[in-house]
C-alpha cells in the first residue's frame, strides 16, 4: 500500500509535534510526505501535480493541527482547488474511488475537553464530520481519525517519541477500520 501524508501546518519548522510526526513518516517505506505549506508558500496550488500525487497512492492522510475546531486555511483552499468536479466527484469524477482517507489531527487541549460533557461539547470525530462528508462525495473510505491530544502541554520527549511511534503504526496499519456513518 502506498501512503501519501499531506502535512498542512503553516509553520512546520516551529512545530515540535507535527514536524516530528512528518519526519518519522518520511523514513517509512512506501510513504510520501508532502508538506503543502512549504510547497506553496504563496498558496498558488499546482492542481495537476496534486491530483497526480493523489492518484499514485492508496491511502491519503491529511495531517494538521486542529485550529478553531477545523483545519488550517490552506487545507480548505487545497480541497476547493484539487477535488474538482469531473475528477474527484460528479460525472466521471472517480479518480479517488476506492482509496482510503485518514485524518490525523493534533489538538492543543486535553481529550476530556472534546466530549459532550467537556468544555467544547463535541468530540473530535464529530467536529471532523465535514471531512467525512467529503470522503463520501469523492468515493474514499473514511478511516477512523488519528487524534493526538494535549500537544500544547509540553509533552516530554519520551512521550512525544512514543506518540510518534503510535502514529506511524496507526497510519501504516493495513487493517484500519472505516468510521461508521451515523
Amino acid at each position: 500500500m502506498k501512503t501519501l501524508v499531506l502535512v498542512f501546518h503553516p509553520n512546520i519548522a516551529a512545530s515540535r509535534v507535527n514536524r516530528r510526526l512528518a519526519e518519522k513518516m518520511e523514513k517509512q517505506t512506501g510513504v510520501t510526505v508532502h508538506r503543502v505549506y512549504e510547497a506553496y508558500p504563496n498558496e498558488i496550488i499546482d492542481v495537476a501535480a496534486e491530483q497526480r500525487l493523489l492518484e499514485q497512492h492508496d491511502r491519503i492522510v491529511l495531517q494538521f493541527p486542529f485550529y478553531w475546531y477545523s483545519s488550517p486555511s490552506l487545507l480548505k483552499k487545497w480541497e476547493d482547488a484539487v477535488l474538482t468536479y469531473g475528477w474527484a466527484y460528479g460525472t466521471k469524477g472517480d479518480k479517488l474511488h476506492g482509496k482510503e482517507l485518514l485524518i490525523a489531527v493534533s489538538t492543543g487541549a486535553a481529550k476530556e475537553n472534546y466530549s459532550h460533557n467537556g468544555n467544547f461539547k463535541y468530540t473530535v470525530p464529530e467536529l471532523l464530520r465535514p471531512f467525512q462528508a467529503t470522503s463520501s462525495l469523492i468515493g474514499t473510505r473514511y478511516l477512523t481519525p488519528y487524534i493526538l491530544h494535549s500537544v500544547m502541554q509540553n509533552l516530554p520527549d519520551e512521550e512525544l517519541e512514543q506518540n510518534t511511534r503510535d502514529y506511524v503504526a496507526y497510519v501504516l496499519n493495513p487493517e484500519l477500520k472505516p468510521l461508521a456513518v451515523r
